[in-house]
């Protein structure tokens, strides 16, 4: 099962998927927000990967209210849950740019580099973020079942 991620912003999408075990994220592309071309894109990686889940950031204010853009992403799932038929998860991404643009200073990259892939990997981190909560709880499930076996 292939999850995809989106880090959704005014001017760019950044596009990871899962390896097909939905253990790690990988990136996939940055997609330019432009006049419904990147509703056609998301449905043609939809059905190449095979997608069954779409995972997407939803930026909350530090205190956890949702603000304008919030909203604005909002809007953004309702299109594409109902063009894609897909089950759509909106997983929290505060500080998701801030780590992404800290790993690519650390690579030393330039700023020119950073600008076209920050994107691509802040939903790496999004979807690597829901992978990994969705792996604990399946840890944290099957000790219990164990439990109920004593």
């Amino acid at each position: 099962m292939r999850i995809l991620g989106l880090d959704v912003g005014d001017k760019r999408i950044g596009v990871a998927i899962s390896d097909p075990m939905g253990w790690t994220a990988q990136g996939l592309e940055v997609l330019e927000r432009e006049s419904q071309e990147e509703f056609i894109r998301l449905k043609e990686i939809v059905e190449l990967y095979d997608v069954e889940k779409i995972v997407v950031g939803l930026p909350k204010n530090m205190n956890g209210t949702l603000g304008p853009q919030a909203e604005k992403v909002e809007r953004f799932i309702e299109h594409i849950g109902d063009n894609l038929g897909l089950p759509i998860v909106r997983w929290d991404e505060r500080l998701s740019t801030v780590a992404a643009e800290r790993s690519l200073l650390e690579a030393d990259m330039s700023r020119s580099r950073r600008k076209r892939v920050i994107d691509k990997v802040a939903a790496v981190l999004i979807l690597q973020s829901y992978l990994d909560f969705i792996d604990r709880s399946k840890g944290i499930s099957s000790q219990h079942d164990e439990n109920k076996l004593c």
